[in-house]
């Protein structure tokens, strides 16, 4: 029995919005938009319960992906470019009811490294699908340079279709007026660039948006830093314990498992109930079937990031 009943009608996952914990009076509004892993899930290749039973039932899930509307301008971001870029699009303007977007079908695009399901979503933006012009694409200067030096992402480049904004690490940045943004290194496999989490701050609330990390231990108080000053974590969820992948060396794909998150966020989660959510689950996590795995988690005082919820900025 599925955990949440999201099918492909929008209607259902739009519900969600309706119990959102966003303050009626935030200025900016940040909704999920996918939770899975790179891949999604149904995964290519799994022939396993977790997928096939998604294939029967007809269940789609989208790579992690946030959005942010701005209520006083109508401006709109998204914290990634997943190869679901087009339906997450359209679950972000049916969210708060947008229409008449056309060629520009966001303000800003925020990426946090090069890998599969973070930034693959740029290919629609050429000339061949939206062809966007001039769209705010936010990335560190090595994911800039790559973006720039290697094709089909030159072209967007080069045609205008995307402007590339280089993010300095050091400081805070506005990639829209009024929400305030800083991009925090983190470790992880930098084959092609190198990795940041966004903190997000509007006047209200902050949230960090860490997908994917190679493990808490890898920089001395990492996780502390993370979670300075923020109100609601949105934290790397691949693996539950590390058994779910058998055959495969984990220390090639290397993530903190959810058990040892929990595990050190203890306080904070008894303190704050659902303060920390995960994402970007693996397609074979068990937390997609289990109920009796994810009552656990809740009774904890953690959460597992469901698509249509939302954070008052």
């Amino acid at each position: 029995m599925f955990r949440t009943a999201f099918v492909a009608a929008v209607t259902l996952m739009l519900a969600a919005c309706a119990t959102s914990r966003a303050p009626a009076t935030s200025r900016f509004e940040l909704v999920v938009l996918g939770t899975a892993q790179d891949g999604g899930r149904p995964h290519p290749g799994c022939e396993a319960a977790c997928c096939e039973s998604a294939r029967t039932s007809g269940r789609v899930d989208y790579p992690a992906c946030v959005g942010i509307h701005d209520l006083e301008s109508g401006a709109l971001l998204m914290i990634e470019a997943t190869p679901a870029i087009e339906p997450q699009v359209a679950l972000l303007h049916r969210a708060f009811g947008i229409t008449g977007r056309g060629r520009r079908p966001v303000d800003a695009l925020l990426l946090t490294h090069a890998h599969i399901g973070h930034y693959l979503g740029l290919a629609q933006l050429g000339r061949e699908v939206a062809s966007t012009n001039a769209l705010p694409v936010f990335a560190t200067p090595r994911f800039a340079a790559y973006l720039r030096a290697n094709g089909p992402w030159s072209q967007l480049v080069t045609l205008g279709q995307i402007e590339l904004r280089e993010i300095d690490t050091a400081r805070a940045f506005e990639p829209i007026p009024g929400l305030s943004v800083e991009a925090i290194p983190v470790p992880h496999r930098d084959e092609f660039s190198d990795t940041v989490a966004f903190r997000v701050r509007g006047p209200n609330r902050c949230v960090l948006f860490v997908p994917d990390v190679d493990g808490w231990d890898r920089h001395p108080g990492l996780l502390e830093k993370l979670l300075e000053g923020v109100d609601v974590a949105y934290i790397d969820g691949t693996f539950y314990d590390g058994r779910e992948l058998p055959g495969r060396d984990l220390r090639e794909i290397p993530h903190p498992f959810i058990v040892d998150t929990m595990h050190r966020l203890a306080r904070q989660a008894e303190a704050r109930p659902g303060s920390v959510r995960f994402l970007h689950l693996n397609h074979s996590n068990p937390l997609w079937l289990d109920e009796t795995l994810v009552r656990e988690l809740d009774a904890r005082g953690f959460a597992v990031a469901q698509v249509g919820e939302r954070v008052g900025l």
